[in-house]
């Protein structure tokens, strides 16, 4: 979709149509845009961006706070027009998703004739506008659909050596995976376009970025992408983050804060009926340099008891004495089953009745309280600070 919040927001109000439009904070407060009409875009102004530099920007950008629930609704009714045309959908986030049309060509026509149906139905239906790439393979589909934007279609070749030439000019960033970091050693190769890095020598690649990625960007940068559309939507990560209105030193004032998203965290990692083995960090301090560190846990687990131990573990080794702007909490390698490890059980302990298991039976408990009296119904004390 094209700037999709803002693209539904200057839909909803039409005195907003043709007017820069940014969706985010307000700009007197601490926050950053969550999206920005194209009309926003011509003055430099882009998703992430703190509010106030978004401001100086355009002083005549106008600021909507987000409505998610209403995104929300517009994103369901573009599903199920994906989904008229063929079952497999992979939804990438709200507002895009891959298609496999291979087997629905008989029924609508090949497919830059879906993809042109998509973008009529989506416009008559919802309003909006939406860019489509068509091509063999996802990375070519993802790469094609943000070269023609807004309310564009742009067809791949499927012949090898003219989908090389296809890539071959675009610059080397355009390749899925590589940032920053990567990109500058490349550059420092003298590789600045994906051309160039197809006729590099390989061993020479592997000896810079490594074996793994050397191979795997090699591959893209020949157009080469044998994924398929995975129709499984569980969350394969679940995480919270929170800007404080302030920088902040206090540490006692963002243990509390972060305590507070761990306990959100786990409650929708029992929610979706999912164990994490594994634990994020994130801060964000006052110059806006960012670090993401992480920890594997010993045993798949959903408790907030184990979740704050182990999260609590991570912030004491990371958090220095220097102002803080943001923090957050997440998990990832989520299973669906529970396997603690084999422990020595107490004398008077049944199997199913191991600190682990009374762990998970704690949290689901405070969860059942919680859902029937009200989220403030229950608070933690001090044994669980």
């Amino acid at each position: 979709m094209d700037a999709f919040f803002a693209s539904v927001e200057q839909h909803d109000h039409p005195e907003l149509r043709g007017k820069p439009v940014v969706v985010g904070a307000p700009p007197d407060q601490r926050g950053v845009v969550a999206a920005a009409s194209y009309e926003a875009r011509k003055f430099g102004i882009h998703s992430a961006m703190p509010s106030r530099r978004a401001l100086q920007k355009c002083p005549e950008a106008i600021f909507v706070s987000h409505n998610m629930a209403r995104y929300k609704e517009v994103s369901r009714h573009i599903m199920r027009i994906f989904e008229s045309y063929t079952p497999l959908v992979h939804p990438l986030s709200i507002d895009e998703a891959f298609l496999d049309v291979t087997g629905s060509q008989r029924l609508f026509g090949d497919g830059p004739t879906i993809a042109e149906k998509i973008r009529r139905d989506i416009l008559e239906q919802t309003g909006l506008t939406a860019s489509v790439g068509v091509a063999p393979n996802m990375f070519l589909a993802k790469l094609a659909s943000d070269m023609d934007k807004p309310d564009g279609l742009t067809l791949v070749p499927f012949n090898p050596t003219a989908i090389q030439n296809f890539l071959a000019p675009l610059p080397i960033g355009k390749i899925w995976g590589i940032g920053e970091v990567t990109q500058k050693k490349l550059l420092a190769l003298g590789i600045p376009t994906i051309g160039k890095l197809q006729q590099f020598d390989i061993q020479t690649l592997e000896q810079s970025i490594g074996k793994r990625a050397a191979q795997s960007f090699s591959r893209l940068a020949h157009g080469i992408d044998e994924r398929t559309i995975q129709t499984d939507t569980a969350e394969k990560s679940i995480s919270n983050e929170t800007t404080f209105k302030e920088d902040t030193t206090d540490r006692s004032s963002i243990e509390a804060t972060y305590k507070r998203l761990i306990d959100q965290v786990g409650e929708r990692l029992r929610k979706a009926k999912r164990y994490a083995t594994t634990v994020h960090l994130k801060i964000r301090w006052s110059d806006f340099s960012t670090i993401t560190r992480q920890t594997h846990i010993p045993f798949p687990c959903c408790d907030d008891t184990t979740l704050r131990e182990i999260g609590m573990a991570l912030l004491n080794i990371h958090l220095y004495s220097r102002p803080l702007r943001l923090i957050g909490f997440g998990v990832s390698g989520l299973t669906e089953t529970d396997a603690p490890p084999t422990t020595q059980l107490n004398l008077f302990d049944s199997p199913e009745t191991t600190e682990h298991e009374k762990r998970t039976r704690l949290s689901r408990t405070v969860d059942g309280i919680k859902q029937k009296f009200g989220s403030r119904s229950i608070q933690r004390g001090s044994t669980l600070e």
